[in-house]
């Protein structure tokens, strides 16, 4: 397995039929000009190192979004997303969690980016790092650290000011993250609002699929109102809400998409929250959820030599122990609950059928 050498070159195959021919590398250079040439007016374009908290030099081959991209995807906090909620906790083989949610939203941002012709690479880094902000449990986490951050717990913010902190990522980059989310202000720029449709464009297309196989639903209960404009699988809906974001795009010069095509995912969003996520059941598994958080954080709140030196240090012991429970995955926080505080299993979010 030493590869197969000739001509001064190592290949991977005897028989390798690669060929490109010689010429110059693409790199940053060649990739900044590209943009400038390519892309449409608005995009936002790459410039050396980027625009960062912590100057750097700039990489040599990658631009300054690229590289967020690859800073991202190596980080402990988007590697922890395999392990946290997305809809149902303890998921089966075959539902989301955070971690394929996050890839899914950076296929539909790239597509649409690329659609309309901005940056797919500023694009992909904020879709891939928009949810790194996640607690356990999913969305009960916010519920649970509510109480204990000035003016509540909102996870876009909590991932670009906490979870990538370390990563000086590039304003923009940490801009969109933390601005994803309709109820935050707007993100400053076209990329992060075409990530703000594409996190509502695929959790609800594929939640409504893993509720579907999940027999929570079924597919000829979907709403008419969404059937009939964009289908009822969720390959039929990204492929019609994607189209629908780029003609809007096309149309109005601004990203959004036509009223019809809105309605029909309002219409979609809100029949996966009357059947999906406040069902009694999903509301049991978030109230349990909320109390096991809250007791880690109580815990740690009156055990601060219990936190490990990994945890940023701060005056602040309260914002140590979120900052510390908000990091776990699922299955850490609810087995610490039962090794280190005595919480009773039977406490716990049931696993699917439990």
């Amino acid at each position: 397995m030493h590869g197969h050498a000739a001509d001064g070159l190592v290949r991977a195959h005897a028989a390798s039929h690669a060929r490109v021919g010689p010429g110059r590398t693409v790199d940053r250079l060649a990739r900044e000009a590209y943009e400038r040439e390519v892309l449409r007016a608005g995009a936002t374009f790459a410039r050396g190192a980027g625009d960062r908290a912590r100057p750097e030099e700039p990489d040599a081959e990658r631009t300054c979004f690229e590289r967020d991209r690859d800073r991202i995807v190596h980080s402990t906090a988007f590697r922890r997303l395999a392990g946290k909620t997305q809809v149902v906790v303890h998921p089966s083989d075959h539902q989301r969690t955070r971690l394929t949610h996050a890839l899914e939203v950076a296929q539909v941002a790239t597509s649409i980016a690329r659609g309309i012709g901005v940056n797919a690479s500023l694009a992909e880094a904020i879709a891939l790092g928009h949810d790194c902000g996640h607690g356990p449990g999913g969305h009960a986490s916010e519920d649970a650290f509510d109480a204990y951050v000035p003016g509540g717990f909102d996870h876009g913010p909590w991932g670009a000011d906490v979870s990538l902190t370390d990563l000086n990522l590039c304003a923009q980059t940490l801009d969109g993250i933390r601005n994803h989310s309709w109820s935050r202000p707007a993100p400053a720029t076209v990329e992060g609002e075409i990530v703000s449709w594409a996190d509502r464009i695929a959790y609800c297309a594929h939640d409504l699929e893993d509720a579907v196989h999940a027999g929570i639903v079924r597919a000829h209960e979907i709403p008419a109102e969404v059937a009939d404009v964009a289908g009822r699988t969720r390959r039929q809906q990204l492929g019609h809400f994607v189209r629908a974001v780029v003609a809007g795009v096309a149309e109005h010069g601004e990203v959004g998409m036509s009223a019809g095509s809105a309605a029909a995912l309002a219409s979609l969003r809100a029949f996966n929250y009357e059947r999906i996520y406040v069902r009694p059941e999903s509301l049991a598994q978030s109230r349990a959820v909320v109390e096991v958080l809250q007791a880690l954080v109580e815990h740690f709140v009156a055990h601060p030599g219990a936190l490990p030196d990994t945890v940023p240090e701060t005056d602040d012991p309260v914002r140590a122990a979120v900052t510390y429970v908000a990091g776990m995955t699922d299955r850490y926080a609810f087995d610490l609950a039962v090794r280190d505080l005595g919480w009773d299993p039977e406490r716990l979010p049931l696993r699917p059928g439990g």
